[in-house]
């Protein structure tokens, strides 16, 4: 009995310090610690893939089986533009996506005009084509996993990763 006593208090000490945060000089050692402050006391370093995502927003979303950027996506599209030139650095991927339905291949095909716009849009609003990769997962890395049009309207989407 009292060996499974100082068993589960060891395992609460380990459980405990496994759950400690970074102490500060590791902070300055990978440079996390010279951001700007995010609301959930994490930081931020900008121009990242987190400014990115918190500050602007990673991703456009497409109508079932469609390739044009619609007007929301448009103004997105415009919003990573005005990142993009305040970080000239950064080069990004965007990465188009299809829900579930249609085959492999289609979705392919379908996934790659997604990112082709919207990185024709960029282009037009002047960020350099070199700064700018495409890929297609087709339908083979759903955001939403199930199969209903909630799920689908978020799986149709392009997602912009800084590289």
């Amino acid at each position: 009995m009292r060996f499974k006593t100082v068993l589960t208090i060891c395992a609460a000490v380990a459980m405990l310090a496994a759950c400690s945060s970074e102490p500060e000089a590791n902070k300055a050692a990978t440079g996390t610690g010279t951001t700007a402050p995010m609301t959930t006391g994490q930081q931020i370093t900008p121009g990242s893939q987190q400014d990115l995502v918190a500050n602007v927003g990673d991703r456009i979303f497409f109508d079932f089986d469609k390739s044009n950027l619609r007007p929301d996506a448009r103004a997105q599209v415009e919003k990573w533009a005005a990142w993009l030139k305040k970080y000239p650095q950064n080069t990004v991927t965007i990465a188009g996506n299809c829900d579930e339905r249609g085959t492999r291949e289609y979705n392919l095909a379908l996934g790659e005009r997604r990112a082709a716009a919207a990185k024709k849009y960029l282009i037009a609003l002047g960020i350099d084509a070199k700064r700018i990769g495409t890929i297609s997962y087709g339908k083979e890395r759903p955001s939403v996993v199930g199969s209903n049009e909630a799920a689908w309207a978020q799986n149709r989407n392009d997602i912009m990763t800084v590289n």
